[in-house]
């Protein structure tokens, strides 16, 4: 998984030479550019791991679905869940962003989107939750939020 930066920066690598860029978490659904070739860059292929501060900015900001799945590395059925939510950041890399949220480091936001039981995924659309669900989702099902919340994005 990605992991956070200091100022909410997220690190992604450039498909074309290689290259770190730091983005601001803010502008991760942007068409950025590698500082180094200028070649597109395409998005995170991989799950963030968001805290409190990262998410509200990625949210906020977003101009693609975000899913978040709340998970805790003790739960069995979250461990089932991560290959697919691992693939499915791959599948909708540059159209959708996809953020891990362990609810044992933030519990607060666990209690803040009403995370009773878990795994727990939440689309987020133009800025709010637009759908939520809890349990293990095949992947197709997952792509199938982000896209239905994607068109309500455009």
């Amino acid at each position: 998984m990605l992991k956070e930066e200091a100022m909410a920066t997220i690190l992604l690598g450039c498909a074309a030479c290689g290259a770190s860029n730091r983005i601001p978490a803010g502008r991760l659904s942007n068409r950025a550019v590698c500082g180094r070739c200028k070649a597109r860059l395409a998005g995170p292929q991989q799950p963030i791991e968001a805290d409190e501060a990262l998410l509200e900015e990625v949210v906020a900001t977003s101009k693609v679905p975000v899913l978040v799945d709340f998970w805790a590395a003790w739960c069995g059925p979250c461990r089932m869940a991560a290959p697919e939510v691992h693939a499915l950041a791959r599948e909708m890399q540059g159209q959708a962003l996809v953020l891990k949220v362990d609810t044992e480091a933030h519990p607060r936001l666990a209690e803040r989107y009403g995370i009773q039981s878990i795994p727990n995924f939440v689309v987020f659309a133009n800025g709010r939750p637009v759908l939520q669900r809890a349990g293990v989702a095949p992947r197709a099902e997952m792509r199938r939020w982000l896209e239905q919340s994607g068109a309500a994005i455009r």
